[in-house]
């Protein structure tokens, strides 16, 4: 029965992105509101109208490839080990017709076929940066990625430092150390104002609870609630220009600040309950990952597939 491959930090990731990247689109959408800078995206794959009679085999083709309005896929990557590597990969698809955000993780240990060799994925991104990550994964998923987003999750920290700290109560004492990766918590239990660093630490704690994982889980999603209740308050409306700049400090996109604007302002719109997060099916054989093409290909069909008509097997080039 294939299983999702957990790493050593298998949640916190993704919440990171969900909370900053929610805070900052909605941030720069005010921003450019302001300005009148609101653009949808443009979609880069549609295919060309040509009045010239069509085969039945270009029609065909063309059928296949016709896109969805306002559907849009987005990888998003984010980095966090200061050494040019990507620990996440969210490949994000903005359903705006059925005000749906549905974002899938895909592990980093996946089997993929780079250069014309078997690889890890996310030796796409170590090779040649988001453009070959998504190229890769546009390639096995068989469907376009639109636009790429890259996270410095720094950002994180001074988001939190941006409005002031965030105020939260830690649920257990957490004291660890881990020279290998710079990392040393001593954080005591009890209702505290958390700097950037401090918020950072405590999302990653995971030692002193029982259950580990569920346990710093259910924290992280404390902590983002309170974080987002205290980030979303008019008090903060003067910091919109701060929001921004660490936007642009923290996030490399090839989308314009009209389309983040546009964006930002479908997603408010839509509401949090509109997001959702999953990872692509899998089973884990060292030394890879292997996607389950079955699986996947249904969860493309029902959440990711930009076009009208449904992808099949063909579509997908998935490395067994």
């Amino acid at each position: 029965m294939p299983r999702s491959h957990s790493r050593r930090r298998p949640q916190m990731i993704p919440l990171l992105l969900r909370f900053f990247l929610i805070l900052l689109f909605a941030a720069v959408a005010v921003y450019a509101g302001y300005q009148c800078l609101f653009r949808a995206p443009q979609q880069l794959d549609q295919p060309v109208q040509n009045t010239v009679e069509l085969s039945p085999e270009e029609v065909a083709l063309q059928s296949h490839l016709e896109r969805k309005p306002d559907f849009y896929t987005i990888l998003v990557s984010g980095v966090d080990d200061h050494n040019g590597g990507s620990d996440t990969n969210i490949l994000v698809a903005v359903d705006v017709a059925n005000s749906s955000i549905y974002g899938v993780s895909i592990p980093r240990d996946t089997k993929a076929i780079i250069n014309g060799e078997a690889r890890k994925i996310n030796y796409a991104y170590n090779a040649g940066g988001t453009a070959l990550m998504a190229e890769t994964i546009s390639d096995q998923l068989g469907i376009p990625v639109d636009y790429t987003v890259q996270v410095d999750l720094q950002g994180f920290v001074a988001l939190v430092d941006a409005i002031g700290g965030v105020t939260f109560d830690v649920p257990v004492d957490m004291h660890y150390e881990d020279p290998y990766q710079d990392l040393y918590i001593h954080i005591d239990k009890g209702v505290q104002t958390l700097n950037g660093e401090n918020a950072m630490k405590v999302v990653r704690f995971r030692s002193g609870y029982a259950s580990q994982d569920l346990g710093r889980m259910q924290t992280q999603q404390a902590f983002l609630k309170a974080a987002a209740k205290q980030t979303l308050t008019p008090s903060n409306l003067n910091k919109i220009d701060d929001f921004v700049k660490i936007f642009q400090s923290y996030v490399e996109t090839d989308l314009t600040l009209g389309n983040l604007a546009w964006l930002g302002k479908e997603a408010i719109t839509m509401g949090s309950d509109a997001v959702s997060f999953s990872t692509l099916p899998n089973e884990w054989k060292s030394p890879y990952i292997y996607l389950n093409q079955e699986e996947t290909l249904a969860l493309i069909n029902q959440h990711l597939n930009p076009y009208v008509e449904d992808r099949v097997a063909e579509d997908l080039n998935i490395p067994s």
